[in-house]
């Protein structure tokens, strides 16, 4: 792809790398029943194996270590922080945060279709550029937005870059934003951007000014909770190296996968376990696994898929949902992924997805991905997508060794942050994050999305700190939420 002819400048506090940002972030609850064959059919678009033409929007064409809390939006769907956008930083947008893509977008002002959410004001800002006047579209498992590439001064929490390339999204599917999200950062590599645009970590990362090459996810678990709110505490994202109050004994890394340019962040499923034991799986490229903070669900090549629920004792495909099984609810259904040597357990409350066709039968967490694609399996396209089910069960870490190299990293989640697939302490059917596991968590005064509610009373607000402020010059926090976008 040809670079944006613009110079990425960047522009941080210090000379020298900065500490990690520690950012909370906050999970959603489902406003309306979730969707999940239609999921299903966005996530196999976005990867390439949809077998129907796409329901896009009609686009209309014009002219031809920061470590942040985020929120965890409508039931473990999505989870996401914010960015300041604009000079002066005095537009702060909700953002999705997605290993799965690589372009960073938000809602314009002459949206019509993106709802209330906060909208991005170009006159707003003395350093916006519009590069150019091309209508972009981009796919997500949700659904698709059209906008024109522009150039900003961006910025998570003390750090900042100008001049980065960004699509000013002026129509999108409808329902893609809900709530109070207004875009989606992305945050895997700049060989699949739309925009052709560096990616804001890659920028940062290329600069040499974080601590460590490094990100990592701490994920809340609400789908359980009857009572939790649209929004809630969704965990940590840390930019520039790892918060080890999260996370137990060692990390393990693992080298990235595939053919070509670092793409996404991509393993081979090594193992998979069910009730106990080993199901035979695909290997070597016909296993590359995108692991995607953005995506819900898991979803795998239909031999594996079908070996999987094979195993679990009165399971069955359902018809009125292409490529989904469903199993008895008095079922525990125990399922392990390796994408090395090390077996990670997922929790038994996140394969089950709720009742399917009858009231003793529930929908389980893991879909066929390539139902009905002709794709080549040793292809180098992911045969599978590893979204929040797993994701939530591990400390997951995305480390950076440019040129050419990168890995993935897992750990068990220490004892406050749930335990590694077992039910999270302080995040269970009617409970709540305490305010001194945050504290424990972050041992700094947390900021919040400023549409996020749930999260001041479950946290507590700082006296006299507001949302978008840094608390020190190479520390900040800031909470996440998790919203309706399944990408």
């Amino acid at each position: 792809m040809v670079p944006l002819p613009v110079a990425t400048l960047l522009v941080l506090a210090a000379l020298t790398a900065a500490d990690p940002l520690h950012i909370p972030i906050t999970r959603r609850s489902p406003a309306r029943p979730f969707d999940y064959k239609a999921a299903a059919d966005f996530i196999r678009y976005r990867y390439g194996y949809s077998t129907a033409p796409s329901p896009k929007p009609k686009l209309q064409r014009r002219g031809s270590s920061l470590s942040l809390p985020f929120v965890n939006q409508d039931g473990d769907s999505s989870y996401f922080g914010t960015v300041n956008i604009g000079t002066p930083p005095n537009q702060t947008f909700n953002v999705i945060l997605d290993t799965g893509s690589s372009d960073l977008w938000v809602a314009a002002s002459t949206c019509q279709s993106c709802g209330s959410t906060q909208l991005f004001q170009p006159s707003q800002s003395t350093t916006f550029v519009q590069t150019s006047t091309h209508e972009i579209p981009i796919s997500y498992g949700s659904g698709q937005v059209a906008g024109t590439v522009c150039t900003e001064t961006v910025s998570m929490g003390n750090f900042s870059v100008q001049q980065q390339g960004f699509l000013l999204v002026d129509q999108t599917s409808s329902g893609l934003l809900v709530g109070s999200v207004s875009g989606i950062m992305g945050l895997a590599f700049g060989a699949i951007s739309s925009t052709q645009a560096v990616p804001f970590w890659q920028n940062l990362a290329s600069a040499n000014q974080l601590a460590t090459q490094e990100m990592a996810f701490w994920l809340t678990r609400f789908r359980d909770d009857r009572h939790a709110s649209e929004e809630e505490p969704g965990g940590s994202f840390t930019l520039g190296g790892t918060n080890s109050t999260l996370f137990q004994g060692e990390i393990e890394f693992i080298d990235l996968k595939g053919p070509g340019p670092l793409s996404f962040w991509l393993l081979s499923v090594s193992e998979v376990t069910v009730q106990g034991k080993t199901v035979k799986v695909a290997t070597g490229n016909a296993a590359l696994a995108a692991i995607d903070t953005g995506t819900t669900l898991i979803g795998g090549p239909t031999a594996d898929v079908e070996a999987i629920w094979a195993a679990v004792p009165g399971s069955s495909k359902i018809q009125e949902m292409p490529g989904y099984f469903e199993f008895p609810c008095s079922t525990q259904v125990q399922i392990s992924m390796a994408f090395g040597g090390q077996l990670w357990p997922i929790n038994p409350n996140d394969m089950n997805l709720g009742q399917g066709t009858t009231g003793t039968m529930c929908v389980g967490g893991i879909f066929d991905l390539t139902m009905g694609s002709d794709i080549d399996p040793n292809s180098g396209n992911p045969s599978w997508v590893v979204g929040d089910t797993f994701l939530k069960n591990v400390y997951s870490v995305y480390r950076s060794n440019p040129p050419s190299s990168g890995s993935v990293g897992f750990a068990q989640l220490s004892d406050f942050a749930g335990s590694s697939g077992a039910p999270q302490a302080g995040v269970k059917v009617g409970g709540a994050l305490s305010t001194a596991t945050v504290s424990a968590a972050f041992s700094q005064p947390l900021f919040f999305p400023p549409k996020c509610s749930a999260c001041s009373s479950r946290f507590g607000s700082p006296s006299g700190s507001s949302s978008s402020e840094p608390i020190a010059d190479t520390t900040y926090a800031m909470t996440i939420c998790a919203t309706d976008i399944s990408t």
